[in-house]
């Protein structure tokens, strides 16, 4: 963590130009992180660039400091010093994936179990509960800045990324930082209202029809649903509003493993897996090539739905 410190500071002393970045079909986790620590440097240095990636959800539409971001093909300056937050992988980046090559240095911060240690310097703490943890000690240790709207950020990242701080991952430190993201006068029940509490119809329409398409597998311990292109057309609902469907399958009692499988419009089928007790779920999920969380984790597929369903049980029935 103090080499990282050490290096921005560096680069901001120096004027250089540095770029936040986060991976394609972002989350709580991600967007929190990338605009948190964004925002921090912004108070130090005019050179700092907001990647946007590929979509940004609705339901973060009230983050602070969002007008920041940037398109890659609108950055018109060479990024010297390139913060790569929340992915595993170079390939998490989607198109913002080429900053990587072009870039003369690479920080990598991340808590991903699977992450493959693709920067020049890798700050992968695997135990902590999300990434939004990782930049808030940065943060702290570093002396760099923080406000409301920098806290807010961070708040929102470790909020969502643990489950509403009810995940195994949660420790004692987590609820210290969460705690001390108070003193910067952080409303956090605005926040949790944003969150958790302003889901649009369609993303209703979208979750029961999901549920209603459930089928279980191994005496219940395994719930799989499924949304497909159709009824996104038939309740007006995005790809992006399936947020919340695998966590109520998980928490159906009996169920060990859950899994979500969406179509997404280039026909690519991702997977989102949960599981309760003793699925590893970042192995299940390496085999399709992605990874995450021993509890969470998720990967895309480019076989149809049906085959990608066939191919899971037969890997889950490794486990159970």
């Amino acid at each position: 963590m103090n080499n990282v410190i050490d290096l921005v500071w560096d680069s901001i002393d120096k004027g250089l130009n540095i770029g936040v970045v986060s991976h394609k079909n972002p989350d709580g986790d991600s967007l929190g992180s990338l605009i948190g620590l964004g925002l921090s440097l912004k108070k130090l240095s005019d050179n700092i660039i907001f990647v946007r990636p590929d979509i940004i959800p609705q339901a973060y539409d009230f983050l602070p400091g969002l007008i920041n971001m940037q398109k890659i093909e609108d950055i018109k300056v060479n990024i010297d010093l390139l913060i790569v937050l929340d992915s595993s992988d170079e390939d998490r980046l989607g198109l913002n994936k080429s900053l990587i090559e072009t870039s003369k240095k690479t920080i990598n911060i991340d808590h991903h179990i699977s992450n493959s240690n693709f920067a020049d310097l890798n700050l992968v703490v695997s135990g902590s509960s999300s990434t939004g943890e990782i930049v808030c000690q940065v943060l702290t240790r570093g002396n760099f800045p923080i406000d409301e709207d920098i806290a807010t950020c961070i708040y929102v990242a470790i909020s969502t990324d643990t489950g509403r701080f009810t995940y195994e991952s949660v420790s004692k430190n987590t609820l210290q930082i969460v705690a001390s993201l108070y003193d910067y006068q952080i409303k956090a029940h605005e926040i949790n209202k944003n969150l958790y509490q302003k889901r649009s119809l369609s993303t209703t329409k979208l979750f029961i029809s999901a549920i209603s398409n459930l089928d279980l597998y191994k005496d219940g311990k395994i719930a799989i649903a499924r949304v497909t292109s159709d009824m996104y057309s038939k309740t007006g609902a995005k790809p992006d509003e399936t947020e919340g469907i695998v966590e109520f399958l998980r928490d159906t009692e009996g169920v060990e493993v859950a899994c979500l499988l969406k179509e997404l419009e280039n026909k690519e089928i991702k997977l989102s897996l949960r599981t309760k007790d003793y699925v590893d779920a970042n192995k299940v999920c390496s085999f399709f090539g992605g990874g995450g969380h021993i509890r969470a984790s998720g990967a895309s597929s480019p076989y149809t739905m049906v085959e990608t369903e066939k191919l899971l049980l037969e890997e889950l029935n490794k486990y159970i």
